[in-house]
């Protein structure tokens, strides 16, 4: 019913709440990747048996919330022009799994 796990030196406790409580995208994992190859490796292998969601999120085969963000958006998303930031952020609303070169290219304008 309990078991306790350790994923990069975090420890988590999941319990088995039986089928009334269900995964959702309140409880997310986020994976943060400094290449385009480490997002399209995570990417293809959480969505085996599972689904696309937009901007970098998908569930996995058992349903559980994940996010693979590329290392450069948030320095991108906080870049003190506004028009840099607003359009990041139109590049990636456009994406299911997010593609760093064509965000980078929206960064520069």
């Amino acid at each position: 019913m309990v078991v306790e796990f350790e994923i990069n030196g975090q420890t988590f406790t999941a319990l088995n709440g039986g089928p009334n409580f269900k995964f959702n995208e309140a409880v997310p994992f986020q994976v943060r990747c400094e290449t385009q190859a480490e997002v399209d490796h995570y990417w293809s292998k959480l969505t085996q048996g599972g689904e696309e969601g937009p901007c970098g999120w998908l569930k996995d085969k058992y349903g559980l919330s994940w996010q693979i963000v590329p290392t450069a958006i948030p320095k991108m998303m906080t870049d003190p022009d506004p028009t840099k930031s607003e359009r990041v952020m139109n590049a990636f609303l456009k994406m299911k799994k997010l593609d760093i070169a064509a965000i980078e290219r929206a960064y520069a304008g």
